[in-house]
């Protein structure tokens, strides 16, 4: 499924999860949004600027600095049948409200014998390179995509915020749905009419012969600019956005790799144990028997998230690192 055409309209990636939050509050009055600094704030990245303005202080809710009493509020009260956007400002916190997610929202319909639900959407962020520090520059999508229960998504872009965001509210599942601080000024194409992005459905973001690379989140525009460097020399690359962790589009992956017969997977989560891991099993087993080399993966280096900018920088996957990785691959000297 490819992004459509659009013409003129542009929005920044702020405006589209913005838009997309607007948007379903006005056509469901179950759907409330809780969190700190949400309404007079506008939120810490001011992403939700305006909305307490439209919707009033009880549909955006400011809340005291506690993510597990707000996180077990949003649940009880999607259980009760609201459609609760619980916002959680930095990655980093969901460590604190990890039992709201992992064992109350997540295991609800299994333990209730699915007489219950939890339509709930906990909206967080990822990525590095702000210079924020070790606790509030990580991209922990990996630990919940772990979770059976969860739907976890990643906006690459614009469209894709806007169109994850609202397939995530309509959900009857909890959803963690990760944006890039990094990426809300950037602009892109997004519809002005209603739509939504299914889940566990990958885009081909660039077609390619020579090698393909699964790239989440922003590292899709990393891979992107990767794929120009190779192009330069003579590799096409195909470049791959899963959208969504779970549920994960393994066919659309693995019959990239038989075509193309490499694959490099690229992520900015820690690279043990991570979602590069994950991505590059799938694609290795089926894909095996059309591979002409072992799956490689580019995941954040495994140290706390430096504080210094030059050393923060080499901490993540970049389109240079991409690029000699993939190079190395194909056999280009």
């Amino acid at each position: 499924m490819s992004t459509p055409e659009v013409a003129a309209r542009e929005l920044t990636y702020g405006e589209a999860v913005r838009e997309a939050i607007a948007e379903e509050m006005r056509r469901d009055p179950r759907v409330f949004l809780i969190g700190e600094d949400v309404a007079e704030a506008g939120h810490p990245f001011k992403v939700l600027t305006g909305l307490v303005q439209e919707f009033g202080t009880k549909r955006i809710i400011d809340t005291p600095i506690s993510e597990p009493g707000y996180a077990g509020i949003g649940v009880g009260a999607a259980m009760t049948g609201m459609r609760p956007i619980v916002d959680v400002m930095f990655g980093d916190f969901i460590t604190l409200a990890m039992d709201q997610i992992v064992n109350q929202a997540a295991k609800v319909h299994y333990m209730s014998g699915g007489k219950l639900k939890v339509p709930i959407v906990f909206r967080t962020t990822l990525g590095a390179t702000r210079r924020s520090a070790a606790q509030h520059s990580q991209s922990l999508h990996a630990w919940v995509s772990h979770i059976p229960g969860l739907k976890v998504a990643l906006p690459s872009g614009p469209y894709e915020a806007k169109g994850l965001m609202k397939t995530a509210i309509r959900d009857d599942s909890p959803v963690v749905i990760f944006e890039d601080k990094m990426m809300y000024r950037t602009k892109g194409p997004v519809p002005a009419e209603d739509y939504t992005i299914p889940f566990g459905v990958a885009e081909v973001k660039r077609a390619g012969t020579d090698i393909t690379i699964v790239a989440t989140s922003s590292m899709v525009g990393v891979a992107l600019g990767a794929a120009k460097l190779l192009e330069e020399i003579g590799i096409g690359a195909e470049v791959i956005d899963p959208r969504t962790t779970y549920p994960l589009d393994k066919q659309a992956m693995i019959d990239s790799a038989k075509k193309t017969s490499r694959a490099l997977v690229v992520d900015e989560g820690y690279e043990r144990y991570g979602v590069t891991a994950e991505i590059a099993s799938a694609i290795a087993e089926g894909a095996f028997y059309h591979l002409d080399a072992p799956v490689k993966r580019i995941g954040a280096m495994d140290v706390p998230v430096p504080f210094s900018p030059v050393l923060e920088d080499l901490t993540v996957p970049s389109e240079r690192t991409v690029f000699e990785t993939a190079k190395a691959l194909c056999r280009k000297a």
